[in-house]
Protein backbone atom coordinates (compact mmCIF):
# COMPACT_ATOMS: atom_id res chain seq x y z
CA UNK A 1 0.00 0.00 0.00
CA UNK A 2 0.80 3.32 -1.09
CA UNK A 3 2.51 5.85 2.09
CA UNK A 4 0.39 8.75 3.30
CA UNK A 5 3.24 11.09 2.05
CA UNK A 6 4.13 10.33 -1.61
CA UNK A 7 7.22 8.10 -2.06
CA UNK A 8 8.62 10.31 -4.69
CA UNK A 9 11.93 10.45 -2.10
CA UNK A 10 14.42 7.87 -0.64
CA UNK A 11 14.34 8.96 2.47
CA UNK A 12 17.34 8.48 5.29
CA UNK A 13 15.39 6.28 8.39
CA UNK A 14 16.25 9.95 10.30
CA UNK A 15 13.93 12.44 11.92
CA UNK A 16 15.12 15.29 13.80
CA UNK A 17 13.10 16.75 16.81
CA UNK A 18 15.50 20.21 17.47
CA UNK A 19 18.66 21.76 16.28
CA UNK A 20 21.60 24.32 17.51
CA UNK A 21 23.83 26.26 15.19
CA UNK A 22 25.34 23.42 13.30
CA UNK A 23 24.14 20.48 15.36
CA UNK A 24 20.84 18.54 14.98
CA UNK A 25 18.89 15.94 17.41
CA UNK A 26 16.78 13.06 16.47
CA UNK A 27 13.69 12.10 18.29
CA UNK A 28 15.44 9.06 19.24
CA UNK A 29 18.09 11.37 21.03
CA UNK A 30 21.12 11.13 18.55
CA UNK A 31 22.82 14.29 17.69
CA UNK A 32 24.83 15.01 14.43
CA UNK A 33 26.59 17.74 12.41
CA UNK A 34 25.06 18.98 9.79
CA UNK A 35 27.42 20.17 7.12
CA UNK A 36 24.37 19.43 4.36
CA UNK A 37 22.02 22.68 5.95
CA UNK A 38 19.03 21.22 4.17
CA UNK A 39 20.77 21.38 0.68
CA UNK A 40 22.56 24.80 1.39
CA UNK A 41 19.69 26.60 3.15
CA UNK A 42 19.84 26.56 6.65
CA UNK A 43 22.47 29.27 5.97
CA UNK A 44 22.32 30.63 9.46
CA UNK A 45 22.24 27.08 11.17
CA UNK A 46 19.07 25.84 13.23
CA UNK A 47 17.54 27.92 16.13
CA UNK A 48 19.03 31.09 15.28
CA UNK A 49 17.91 33.40 17.95
CA UNK A 50 17.38 36.66 15.87
CA UNK A 51 15.61 34.83 13.06
CA UNK A 52 13.22 32.74 16.03
CA UNK A 53 12.08 36.12 17.45
CA UNK A 54 12.19 37.57 13.91
CA UNK A 55 9.36 34.74 12.63
CA UNK A 56 7.53 34.34 16.13
CA UNK A 57 6.86 38.10 16.20
CA UNK A 58 6.19 38.93 12.90
CA UNK A 59 3.58 35.40 12.83
CA UNK A 60 1.92 36.66 16.06
CA UNK A 61 0.95 40.03 14.13
CA UNK A 62 0.48 38.60 10.68
CA UNK A 63 1.65 35.83 8.47
CA UNK A 64 -0.05 36.38 5.03
CA UNK A 65 -1.93 39.16 3.43
CA UNK A 66 -0.65 38.37 -0.44
CA UNK A 67 0.37 41.17 -2.90
CA UNK A 68 -3.18 42.84 -3.62
CA UNK A 69 -1.65 45.16 -0.83
CA UNK A 70 1.59 46.38 0.46
CA UNK A 71 3.74 44.38 2.18
CA UNK A 72 6.42 46.94 3.98
CA UNK A 73 8.91 43.84 5.33
CA UNK A 74 8.83 43.01 1.38
CA UNK A 75 9.54 46.73 0.72
CA UNK A 76 12.05 46.84 3.08
CA UNK A 77 14.02 43.77 2.33
CA UNK A 78 13.86 44.32 -1.69
CA UNK A 79 15.44 48.17 -0.55
CA UNK A 80 18.31 45.91 1.30
CA UNK A 81 18.74 43.81 -1.45
CA UNK A 82 19.14 46.22 -3.99
CA UNK A 83 21.15 48.25 -2.14
CA UNK A 84 23.93 45.03 -1.39
CA UNK A 85 23.47 44.30 -5.22
CA UNK A 86 23.85 45.08 -8.93
CA UNK A 87 20.40 44.75 -8.85
CA UNK A 88 17.85 47.72 -9.41
CA UNK A 89 14.52 45.80 -8.68
CA UNK A 90 13.29 42.56 -6.74
CA UNK A 91 10.37 40.64 -7.07
CA UNK A 92 9.69 37.89 -4.33
CA UNK A 93 8.41 34.26 -4.52
CA UNK A 94 8.84 30.90 -2.88
CA UNK A 95 11.71 28.96 -3.72
CA UNK A 96 14.49 28.66 -6.25
CA UNK A 97 12.27 26.56 -9.34
CA UNK A 98 10.16 29.12 -9.13
CA UNK A 99 12.90 32.23 -9.09
CA UNK A 100 14.39 30.48 -12.22
CA UNK A 101 10.94 30.53 -14.28
CA UNK A 102 10.48 34.11 -13.06
CA UNK A 103 13.78 34.90 -14.32
CA UNK A 104 13.50 33.05 -18.00
CA UNK A 105 10.13 35.02 -18.23
CA UNK A 106 12.11 38.30 -17.72
CA UNK A 107 14.54 37.75 -20.24
CA UNK A 108 11.42 36.67 -22.78
CA UNK A 109 9.65 39.36 -21.85
CA UNK A 110 12.58 41.87 -22.61
CA UNK A 111 13.40 40.99 -25.71
CA UNK A 112 9.34 40.92 -26.83
CA UNK A 113 9.18 44.61 -25.16
CA UNK A 114 12.24 45.68 -27.55
CA UNK A 115 10.81 44.06 -30.81
CA UNK A 116 12.14 40.96 -30.88
CA UNK A 117 10.07 37.72 -29.42
CA UNK A 118 11.97 35.61 -31.27
CA UNK A 119 14.76 36.08 -28.86
CA UNK A 120 13.12 33.49 -26.30
CA UNK A 121 15.95 30.75 -26.44
CA UNK A 122 18.19 30.59 -23.25
CA UNK A 123 22.00 28.81 -23.49
CA UNK A 124 22.38 26.23 -20.61
CA UNK A 125 25.10 24.07 -19.65
CA UNK A 126 25.17 20.37 -19.10
CA UNK A 127 25.17 19.20 -15.88
CA UNK A 128 23.10 22.15 -14.42
CA UNK A 129 19.79 21.93 -12.62
CA UNK A 130 17.64 24.94 -11.92
CA UNK A 131 14.65 23.12 -9.89
CA UNK A 132 11.57 20.71 -10.84
CA UNK A 133 9.50 22.55 -12.82
CA UNK A 134 8.02 21.20 -16.28
CA UNK A 135 10.40 24.54 -17.45
CA UNK A 136 13.56 24.02 -15.39
CA UNK A 137 13.65 20.19 -16.24
CA UNK A 138 13.72 21.39 -19.78
CA UNK A 139 16.46 24.31 -18.91
CA UNK A 140 17.92 21.12 -16.96
CA UNK A 141 18.33 19.53 -19.15
CA UNK A 142 19.05 15.51 -17.72
CA UNK A 143 17.27 13.07 -19.54
CA UNK A 144 16.52 11.14 -16.07
CA UNK A 145 14.51 14.26 -14.56
CA UNK A 146 12.57 14.85 -18.03
CA UNK A 147 11.52 10.80 -18.94
CA UNK A 148 8.30 10.56 -18.30
CA UNK A 149 6.25 14.73 -18.25
CA UNK A 150 6.06 14.63 -22.24
CA UNK A 151 7.51 16.90 -24.38
CA UNK A 152 10.23 19.31 -23.15
CA UNK A 153 9.54 23.08 -22.88
CA UNK A 154 10.78 24.25 -25.85
CA UNK A 155 13.14 27.41 -25.50
CA UNK A 156 16.75 26.11 -24.03
CA UNK A 157 19.64 25.04 -26.10
CA UNK A 158 22.60 22.95 -23.77
CA UNK A 159 26.27 23.30 -24.22
CA UNK A 160 29.47 21.90 -22.26
CA UNK A 161 29.88 23.72 -18.96
CA UNK A 162 32.77 25.85 -19.27
CA UNK A 163 33.42 25.15 -23.10
CA UNK A 164 33.32 29.13 -24.60
CA UNK A 165 33.56 27.88 -28.48
CA UNK A 166 30.82 25.94 -27.69
CA UNK A 167 28.73 28.85 -26.48
CA UNK A 168 29.20 31.16 -29.27
CA UNK A 169 28.42 28.54 -31.70
CA UNK A 170 25.21 28.26 -29.91
CA UNK A 171 24.03 32.11 -30.16
CA UNK A 172 21.43 32.09 -32.90
CA UNK A 173 18.77 34.83 -34.06
CA UNK A 174 16.01 33.28 -31.61
CA UNK A 175 18.81 33.40 -28.51
CA UNK A 176 18.11 35.40 -25.26
CA UNK A 177 20.29 35.07 -22.72
CA UNK A 178 22.37 32.63 -21.17
CA UNK A 179 21.68 30.68 -18.05
CA UNK A 180 24.32 29.32 -15.65
CA UNK A 181 25.15 28.29 -11.98
CA UNK A 182 28.06 30.28 -10.72
CA UNK A 183 28.61 26.89 -8.98
CA UNK A 184 27.26 23.59 -10.39
CA UNK A 185 25.64 22.24 -6.76
CA UNK A 186 23.12 19.23 -7.82
CA UNK A 187 25.46 18.45 -11.33
CA UNK A 188 28.67 17.44 -9.12
CA UNK A 189 29.89 20.97 -7.08
CA UNK A 190 31.71 22.02 -9.95
CA UNK A 191 32.49 25.91 -9.72
CA UNK A 192 33.06 27.80 -13.24
CA UNK A 193 35.84 29.44 -13.98
CA UNK A 194 36.25 33.21 -13.11
CA UNK A 195 37.07 34.03 -16.30
CA UNK A 196 34.73 32.16 -18.18
CA UNK A 197 31.79 33.92 -16.59
CA UNK A 198 33.73 37.36 -17.45
CA UNK A 199 33.30 35.79 -21.15
CA UNK A 200 30.11 35.09 -20.32
CA UNK A 201 29.86 38.77 -19.60
CA UNK A 202 31.51 39.84 -22.50
CA UNK A 203 29.66 37.89 -24.63
CA UNK A 204 26.44 38.50 -23.95
CA UNK A 205 27.23 42.25 -24.34
CA UNK A 206 28.88 41.67 -27.71
CA UNK A 207 25.18 40.13 -28.94
CA UNK A 208 22.70 41.75 -27.14
CA UNK A 209 22.14 38.36 -24.50
CA UNK A 210 21.09 38.97 -21.17
CA UNK A 211 23.11 37.29 -18.81
CA UNK A 212 20.82 35.09 -16.28
CA UNK A 213 22.44 33.79 -13.07
CA UNK A 214 20.95 30.93 -10.73
CA UNK A 215 22.54 31.57 -7.53
CA UNK A 216 20.17 29.70 -5.60
CA UNK A 217 22.38 27.99 -4.15
CA UNK A 218 25.88 29.93 -4.09
CA UNK A 219 23.85 33.02 -3.11
CA UNK A 220 23.42 35.41 0.46
CA UNK A 221 26.82 34.44 1.66
CA UNK A 222 27.45 31.05 0.87
CA UNK A 223 30.72 31.45 -1.29
CA UNK A 224 32.58 33.90 1.03
CA UNK A 225 31.09 36.76 -0.68
CA UNK A 226 26.90 37.60 -0.58
CA UNK A 227 26.95 36.81 -4.35
CA UNK A 228 29.22 34.60 -6.13
CA UNK A 229 29.78 35.98 -9.18
CA UNK A 230 31.11 38.76 -7.29
CA UNK A 231 34.82 36.72 -7.27
CA UNK A 232 34.16 37.31 -10.82
CA UNK A 233 33.77 41.02 -11.23
CA UNK A 234 30.97 40.83 -12.82
CA UNK A 235 27.26 41.64 -12.95
CA UNK A 236 24.30 39.73 -14.13
CA UNK A 237 21.28 41.07 -15.87
CA UNK A 238 19.29 39.08 -13.98
CA UNK A 239 19.54 36.53 -10.69
CA UNK A 240 17.51 34.07 -9.39
CA UNK A 241 18.29 33.32 -5.44
CA UNK A 242 16.50 31.04 -2.87
CA UNK A 243 17.60 28.24 -0.29
CA UNK A 244 19.94 30.91 2.25
CA UNK A 245 17.94 33.71 1.67
CA UNK A 246 15.04 32.60 3.93
CA UNK A 247 17.29 31.08 6.53
CA UNK A 248 15.21 27.55 6.05
CA UNK A 249 12.33 29.65 5.97
CA UNK A 250 10.34 29.28 1.81
CA UNK A 251 12.14 32.39 0.28
CA UNK A 252 12.75 33.05 -3.35
CA UNK A 253 13.37 35.99 -5.42
CA UNK A 254 14.37 37.64 -8.77
CA UNK A 255 16.96 40.22 -8.92
CA UNK A 256 17.01 42.54 -11.94
CA UNK A 257 18.12 45.44 -13.32
CA UNK A 258 15.62 48.08 -14.68
CA UNK A 259 16.27 47.40 -18.32
CA UNK A 260 14.75 44.36 -17.25
CA UNK A 261 12.55 44.45 -14.09
CA UNK A 262 10.76 47.05 -15.71
CA UNK A 263 8.63 44.91 -18.77
CA UNK A 264 7.19 43.10 -15.54
CA UNK A 265 4.64 44.99 -15.23
CA UNK A 266 1.60 44.57 -13.67
CA UNK A 267 -0.01 41.26 -15.07
CA UNK A 268 3.08 39.72 -16.23
CA UNK A 269 3.67 37.63 -13.32
CA UNK A 270 2.87 37.00 -9.87
CA UNK A 271 2.28 34.94 -6.87
CA UNK A 272 -0.01 34.05 -4.20
CA UNK A 273 2.64 33.62 -1.07
CA UNK A 274 6.01 35.16 -2.30
CA UNK A 275 6.88 37.83 -0.44
CA UNK A 276 4.55 37.73 2.36
CA UNK A 277 5.48 39.24 5.72
CA UNK A 278 5.89 35.92 7.45
CA UNK A 279 8.84 35.08 4.64
CA UNK A 280 10.19 38.86 4.52
CA UNK A 281 10.59 38.56 7.93
CA UNK A 282 12.66 36.14 7.86
CA UNK A 283 14.93 37.21 5.00
CA UNK A 284 15.43 40.37 6.56
CA UNK A 285 16.39 38.61 9.87
CA UNK A 286 18.80 36.61 7.72
CA UNK A 287 20.41 40.09 5.96
CA UNK A 288 21.12 41.38 9.64
CA UNK A 289 23.01 38.19 10.12
CA UNK A 290 25.23 38.30 7.11
CA UNK A 291 25.68 41.70 6.57
CA UNK A 292 26.95 41.93 10.15
CA UNK A 293 30.44 43.40 10.35
CA UNK A 294 32.86 40.48 9.38
CA UNK A 295 30.53 37.74 8.72
CA UNK A 296 31.26 37.30 5.53
CA UNK A 297 35.19 37.53 6.34
CA UNK A 298 34.33 34.92 9.10
CA UNK A 299 32.96 32.78 6.38
CA UNK A 300 36.13 33.15 3.86
CA UNK A 301 38.70 32.05 6.40
CA UNK A 302 36.72 29.27 8.08
CA UNK A 303 35.90 27.67 4.13
CA UNK A 304 39.44 27.86 3.42
CA UNK A 305 40.69 25.86 6.30
CA UNK A 306 37.58 23.68 5.41
CA UNK A 307 39.39 23.23 1.49
CA UNK A 308 42.81 22.84 2.92
CA UNK A 309 41.54 20.38 5.37
CA UNK A 310 39.38 18.57 2.86
CA UNK A 311 42.85 18.45 0.54
CA UNK A 312 45.06 16.96 3.10
CA UNK A 313 42.46 13.96 3.78
CA UNK A 314 42.27 13.83 -0.11
CA UNK A 315 46.04 12.78 -0.44
CA UNK A 316 45.62 10.82 3.05
CA UNK A 317 43.30 8.62 1.08
CA UNK A 318 43.79 8.32 -2.37
CA UNK A 319 42.41 5.10 -2.85
CA UNK A 320 39.02 6.56 -1.90
CA UNK A 321 38.84 10.31 -3.35
CA UNK A 322 39.99 11.54 -6.16
CA UNK A 323 40.23 15.31 -5.98
CA UNK A 324 37.94 18.21 -3.85
CA UNK A 325 36.17 20.82 -5.87
CA UNK A 326 33.97 23.91 -5.20
CA UNK A 327 34.07 27.14 -3.36
CA UNK A 328 33.75 28.69 -0.27
CA UNK A 329 31.58 26.76 1.88
CA UNK A 330 30.07 24.95 -0.75
CA UNK A 331 32.56 21.91 -0.99
CA UNK A 332 32.40 18.78 -2.94
CA UNK A 333 34.15 15.31 -2.67
CA UNK A 334 34.97 13.42 -5.46
CA UNK A 335 35.19 10.21 -5.19
CA UNK A 336 36.94 6.86 -6.98
CA UNK A 337 34.25 5.01 -9.46
CA UNK A 338 34.97 2.35 -7.17
CA UNK A 339 32.95 4.14 -4.39
CA UNK A 340 29.68 5.75 -4.54
CA UNK A 341 28.53 8.61 -3.32
CA UNK A 342 25.47 6.90 -1.57
CA UNK A 343 27.42 4.60 0.66
CA UNK A 344 29.93 7.70 1.34
CA UNK A 345 27.08 9.49 2.62
CA UNK A 346 26.20 6.32 4.54
CA UNK A 347 29.18 5.75 5.77
CA UNK A 348 29.26 9.75 7.12
CA UNK A 349 25.66 9.33 8.93
CA UNK A 350 27.42 6.83 10.87
CA UNK A 351 30.44 8.71 11.98
CA UNK A 352 27.43 11.34 13.02
CA UNK A 353 28.03 13.72 10.01
CA UNK A 354 25.09 14.96 7.42
CA UNK A 355 25.87 15.47 3.65
CA UNK A 356 24.35 15.93 0.60
CA UNK A 357 25.12 13.58 -2.94
CA UNK A 358 25.67 15.46 -5.60
CA UNK A 359 26.34 14.33 -9.18
CA UNK A 360 29.53 13.08 -10.87
CA UNK A 361 29.56 10.70 -7.63
CA UNK A 362 30.64 13.82 -5.55
CA UNK A 363 29.96 13.96 -1.66
CA UNK A 364 28.64 17.14 -0.95
CA UNK A 365 29.83 19.45 1.79
CA UNK A 366 27.78 22.31 2.64
CA UNK A 367 27.40 23.95 6.22
CA UNK A 368 25.40 26.35 7.74
CA UNK A 369 27.62 29.79 7.05
CA UNK A 370 27.83 30.15 11.48
CA UNK A 371 30.43 27.53 11.75
CA UNK A 372 33.57 27.95 13.32
CA UNK A 373 37.18 26.38 13.69
CA UNK A 374 35.15 23.98 16.06
CA UNK A 375 33.19 22.68 13.77
CA UNK A 376 35.45 22.65 10.91
CA UNK A 377 37.77 20.64 12.96
CA UNK A 378 34.90 17.91 14.26
CA UNK A 379 33.68 17.08 10.64
CA UNK A 380 37.42 16.62 9.10
CA UNK A 381 37.75 14.41 12.00
CA UNK A 382 34.49 12.77 11.44
CA UNK A 383 34.90 12.65 7.36
CA UNK A 384 38.74 10.55 7.96
CA UNK A 385 36.94 8.00 10.06
CA UNK A 386 34.11 8.25 7.07
CA UNK A 387 37.08 7.59 4.28
CA UNK A 388 38.85 4.79 6.17
CA UNK A 389 35.53 2.68 5.76
CA UNK A 390 35.59 3.32 2.26
CA UNK A 391 38.26 1.63 0.97
CA UNK A 392 37.24 0.49 -2.65
CA UNK A 393 37.53 -3.03 -1.76
CA UNK A 394 35.22 -2.44 1.32
CA UNK A 395 32.57 -0.90 -0.37
CA UNK A 396 32.56 -3.90 -3.34
CA UNK A 397 32.06 -6.69 -0.42
CA UNK A 398 29.22 -4.26 1.13
CA UNK A 399 27.50 -3.97 -2.39
CA UNK A 400 27.55 -7.76 -2.78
Amino acid sequence: MIPALMPNYNRADLAFERGEGAWVWTTDGRRFLDFGSGIATSSIGHGHPHLVKAIAEQAARVMHVSNLYRVPQAEELAARHVAHSFADSVFFCNSGAEANEGMVKAVRKYHAENGHPERYRMICFEGAFHGRTLGMIAATGNAKYLEGFGPPVDGFDHVPFGDMNAVRAAIGPQTGGIMIEPVQGEGGVRPADLRFLRELRTACDEFGLLLALDEVQTGMGRSGKLWAHQWAGIEPDVMSSAKGIGGGFPLGAVLAKEHVAKHLKPGTHGTTYGGNPLACAAGNAVLDVVLADGFLDQVDRVARKLWFGLEAMAHRHPTVIEGVRGAGLLLGIKLVPEVTNGEAQNAAVAEGLLTVAAGMNVLRVAPPLIIGDAEVDAALEMLDRTMRRLTPSTAKAAAK
